[in-house]
């Protein structure tokens, strides 16, 4: 398999206080942690988010989706979709959504294990489950062909 570099993919982590980022390297195979940021008001949400679409030559954004456990679409993910809507307002690359069911729980998870001070983790949490929401969404992306294919027919 030869790597090709490409534009980076962006993720967005939404919640009602903090904003948490990550971005994929330039091959597409791995997501980092990128910065947390207060959600104060919308133009310097979409002011940061367009900061960092140029500093990182963004070509794809995903939101994490915070639907239901039942996989319904809720409130918070009701906010997710009118975010969604007014961010292609103001970019011209593709955005698409990704489940973001227990990424949280997973980040809270590894860093406890990790022995992170309870401070520290409510600083970082929002990143680190960006990070988890985008890596998922790259190791979905990065199936190879075959592994989909049935090969007992």
């Amino acid at each position: 398999m030869k790597l090709t570099k490409q534009k980076r993919i962006l993720c967005i982590d939404l919640g009602d206080k903090r904003i948490g980022t990550a971005i994929s390297d330039e091959f597409g195979l791995t997501a980092q942690p990128h910065e947390v940021f207060e959600r104060k008001n919308a133009s310097f949400v979409f002011s940061i988010i367009l900061d960092i679409i140029d500093s990182f030559q963004i070509g794809e954004i995903i939101v994490g989706m915070p639907f239901n456990m039942n996989g319904s679409i809720g409130p918070q993910a009701q906010k997710a979709l009118a975010f969604i809507e007014k961010l292609k307002h103001k970019v011209q690359i593709p955005i698409n959504q990704w489940d973001e069911r227990l990424s949280s729980c997973a980040a809270e998870k590894t860093l406890i294990e990790a022995n992170i001070k309870r401070r520290k983790r409510k600083k970082i949490i929002d990143k680190m489950a960006a990070q988890y929401i985008l890596q998922g969404y790259l190791d979905h992306k990065n199936i190879p062909l075959e592994a989909n294919m049935d090969w007992d027919n």
